[in-house]
């Protein structure tokens, strides 16, 4: 059964370690653009091909989104950059999702840990979701993860337990 609205949260794939740079200007490593290249070409396998993007304005997410981007073949007019999804708790990225116009049925977030899982967490209805992801999301996710939710409610309504974890799905 395929629900009106989808919500992709992906974790951005490996970065270089914070050694000598600020958070916020990480790179990917060569494993990390190995790992998004596959997300994109994975999503577009799963058919989610998202309507809109949201993606964190640090640098490892940005690569992250472009390699996905091209793995997905859409154009990147779709995405978003923004300083808020890279300092965004879970309540503050809620609001982001709940901004998003009810004409986009598929959104993907790129964002960080731990509020990727933790907001997969927060909104997915323990009841109606996949137990194993639901566990996963609650423990934390590693990079290059993404948890996909879905309701029947436009995005303007999504609140804690509003939809269900379909998929949690990690780079081999």
């Amino acid at each position: 059964m395929t629900h009106a609205y989808q919500l992709i949260l992906l974790r951005h794939a490996k970065a270089e370690p914070a050694d000598t740079l600020a958070d916020h200007l990480r790179p990917l490593a060569l494993t990390g653009r190995r790992q998004a290249s596959g997300v994109g070409v994975g999503l577009r396998e799963a058919g989610l091909v998202p309507d809109t993007v949201l993606v964190s304005s640090a640098v490892r997410t940005r690569q992250t989104w472009d390699l996905v981007r091209t793995g997905l073949g859409v154009p990147p007019e779709i995405a978003t950059s923004s300083d808020a999804v890279y300092d965004a708790g879970v309540r503050t990225l809620l609001e982001l999702v709940r901004g998003v116009s009810g004409e986009n049925r598929r959104l993907l977030v790129v964002g960080h840990e731990p509020t990727v899982s933790q907001t997969a967490a927060t909104l997915a209805d323990p009841e109606l979701s996949d137990q194993a992801g639901f566990a996963r999301v609650r423990s934390g996710v590693p990079t290059a993860t993404y948890s996909v939710l879905e309701s029947d409610l436009p995005f303007a309504d999504w609140a804690a337990g509003t939809a269900r974890l379909t998929a949690v799905v990690s780079p081999a």
